[in-house]
């Protein structure tokens, strides 16, 4: 009873942690872009419209319809909106806590990785990002696949796609090479171990997953060309680009993910020693377990190395450290516990040194170089943004005036009664203005990797969805902020066919001339 009663009670400091510090961080500054991406999109799901259809999507539509279900129940507002990461970081932790305590790691141990893990986990973003999602739905279902190796229940095998499915979702990467990975191991598994009946169990749920997807696309009218077009092929022909630039640097590959590297090391060894010396130790579950983790490890590190983007995967530090840390036990020696002391203090330096660098500096939203004593309270632009520290990248000096002009657009999109299209990574009009603001994107990076520019192949099915949102909404008006400016719409439109209005410093309006033959299909 004492054991039981003790675990609740870490269950409980583990829930109310990793909420609370996800809620803290994820309101400690903003990186537009990225921090706004599912805001409106999630208030425009509960006004009738729909990713693939109403607005082009290269990642994430999953993400899109969980936050339209928190701001249904809880409320439009950014607190809601970080809610969102927040569950992900309660979800993720309880579940990396009670597999450590099945495969019998001490109660305390896995109670300090995991306290580790939600520190490293969502906080460094906060809000939700596709990366996130995807990597952390993906870490579910490993999960899901070590439990059911483990325990063998049927459950385990039915959440396992399920999870996968909602990693795709949130991001084609990551979850692929996890999932490409998780069914090499799975292949191995079953042809060595000869265990055949989990096969029904993951294959009844995959079918299931595909006609529900299937019935909700046909019932919202999302049609499956739209879908295997924007999330499937043009996102191929980026991909594509990214791996010929590939560029291997020691330091990028190595140096960077050093902590990384040491906390897998002794699961490796351990692993490595046992192939050569323990007989048929191809067959321990425990093989299975070390096959899993390294290769999403490696999966992760793969997937950091080709998009370039901020790193958010040292949250990996805690689960190697705890996963070497059960691993090492399967030595009998006196030394044990010296051992297990080293890697606990290595891996609180890390989860000390990460955490400064990426949660109380922002460095994942760039916002390491900023003094944060300069932000304002955001519900200066609105009381849906109550509690928001509003500072930026772009402004870090001059909160008060991108306030300013924010505040000027409100103004002028409140006074303005014509339909209106919106290109901004302020990503948040719509829902602040309670108003259906029609965005072609969720966001405008000017790369090529959110939506088809002139040299893309996919570039007429992007401009036929301007131009059917446009004819179908009746757009009177077309706004863009900056940095989004009128080289991006006359890129698919020639500028006769608008007339062009600066209304600020950063905003321009373009009256639609509908009897312009761009317009025309």
């Amino acid at each position: 009873m004492k054991i039981i009663s003790k675990e609740k009670i870490f269950i409980l400091i583990l829930f109310l942690f990793s909420l609370l510090i996800n809620q803290y961080y994820g309101n400690k500054g903003i990186f537009p872009l990225d921090s706004f991406s599912h805001f409106d999109t999630g208030y425009r799901i509960l006004l009738g419209e729909h990713p693939f259809k109403d607005y082009w999507i290269v990642s994430g539509p999953i993400i899109d319809y969980l936050q339209a279900i928190i701001f249904y129940f809880f409320g439009v507002s950014w607190q809601t909106y970080v809610l969102h990461g927040s569950l992900i970081n309660v979800l993720a932790s309880i579940a990396t806590f009670a597999v450590l305590k099945n495969l019998k790691l001490n109660i305390y141990y896995s109670f300090f990785y995991t306290l580790c893990f939600s520190v490293l986990a969502y906080p460094i973003s906060g809000t939700p990002f596709v990366d996130l999602h995807s990597t952390f739905f993906s870490l579910l279902g490993i999960y899901s696949l070590i439990l059911g190796i483990k325990k063998e229940e049927k459950k385990y095998w039915i959440l396992l796609p399920i999870f996968f499915t909602f990693a795709f979702f949130s991001k084609q990467v990551p979850s692929s090479y996890i999932i490409l990975s998780s069914i090499f191991v799975l292949l191995l598994y079953t042809l060595i171990k000869r265990k055949f009946f989990w096969i029904k169990y993951s294959l009844l749920s995959f079918i299931l997953i595909i006609i529900t997807l299937l019935i909700f696309g046909k019932i919202q009218s999302i049609s499956l060309y739209s879908f295997l077009e924007q999330y499937i092929y043009y996102p191929q022909s980026i991909a594509s680009q990214r791996f010929n630039n590939f560029n291997f640097t020691f330091n990028g590959v190595i140096g960077h993910f050093k902590f990384i590297y040491i906390a897998i090391l002794p699961l490796f060894f351990v692993n490595l020693k046992k192939i050569f010396t323990e007989k048929n130790y191809l067959r321990n579950d425990y093989f299975y377990f070390f096959l899993i983790l390294f290769l999403f490890t490696f999966s992760l590190i793969l997937h950091q190395l080709l998009t370039k983007n901020q790193t958010y995967i040292f949250f990996l530090i805690p689960i190697l450290f705890a996963f070497s840390d059960i691993n090492i036990n399967f030595f009998k020696t006196k030394k044990i516990k010296i051992i297990s002391t080293i890697l606990i203090l290595i891996c609180l330096f890390a989860t000390i040194k990460y955490h400064v660098r990426f949660n109380e500096n922002r460095k994942f939203h760039e916002l390491n170089y900023v003094d944060f004593k300069l932000s304002l309270e955001a519900d200066i632009i609105d009381k849906k943004l109550s509690r928001l520290k509003w500072i930026t990248p772009q402004y870090k000096n001059q909160a008060k005036e991108e306030i300013n002009q924010i505040l000027e657009i409100k103004s002028h999109l409140l006074s303005d009664n014509k339909v209106k299209m919106l290109m901004s990574n302020y990503s948040f009009f719509s829902a602040i203005l309670n108003e259906k603001i029609i965005s072609p994107s969720r966001w405008y990076t000017f790369d090529g990797t959110d939506f088809p520019t002139k040299e893309n192949k996919y570039f007429r099915s992007y401009k036929n969805l301007l131009i059917k949102l446009i004819k179908t909404n009746n757009i009177q008006v077309i706004y863009t902020i900056y940095p989004v400016e009128n080289t991006l719409l006359y890129i698919y439109f020639d500028k006769n066919c608008f007339i062009e209005k600066k209304i600020t410093n950063i905003l321009s309006s373009y009256e639609v001339l509908k009897d312009c033959e761009d317009f025309n299909y």
